[in-house]
């Protein structure tokens, strides 16, 4: 079994980072669309999003913001992290069989157990599709939990 620990303030240093790998795949369309209620045809709908500037269907830009805080909330600085703020730019769209990469790496610590991650998300050929800061307060007393199971979804 998985165990989500958290960094705490006092263990984080400016450069820690971490990596996580994910492959967008269809279900993560459909959920996110359910979820967000974002069911713009782009996201969702192969013949209307052909005839858009992106010539396919494309990932909801908040998919990939959905991910940086779950790499932030399971790994970097992990449970008991608090989200403050988020800048986010959105460079590429990323598309149906992309495997993008969450990076995370910790720029500054602020007081009041504040810290400044930047969070960037990179397509499987290297190229930057998202690029943002996240403000977050970490936890201060060390956590070790093991990782929720989700229970099954059907469509």
């Amino acid at each position: 079994m998985k165990m989500l620990e958290n960094r705490t303030y006092d263990e984080l240093t400016v450069g820690d980072s971490v990596r996580v790998d994910h492959l967008v795949k269809e279900r993560d369309l459909i959920l996110f669309a359910e979820v967000s209620g974002d069911v713009n045809p782009v996201h969702l709908d192969e013949a209307f999003a052909a005839n858009t500037p992106f010539k396919g269907r494309i990932a909801h830009g908040m998919f990939s913001g959905a991910l940086i805080s779950a790499t932030i909330a399971c790994e970097l600085p992990g449970p008991g992290t608090i989200y403050i703020g988020q800048e986010m730019s959105f460079l590429r769209p990323v598309r149906l069989d992309d495997t993008i990469s969450i990076e995370l790496e910790v720029l500054e610590k602020l007081p009041k157990n504040r810290v400044k991650i930047a969070t960037r998300v990179f397509n499987q050929d290297g190229k930057q599709v998202v690029d943002g800061v996240a403000t977050v307060m970490a936890p201060t007393e060390k956590t070790a939990i093991p990782q929720p199971a989700l229970p099954p979804i059907s469509f």
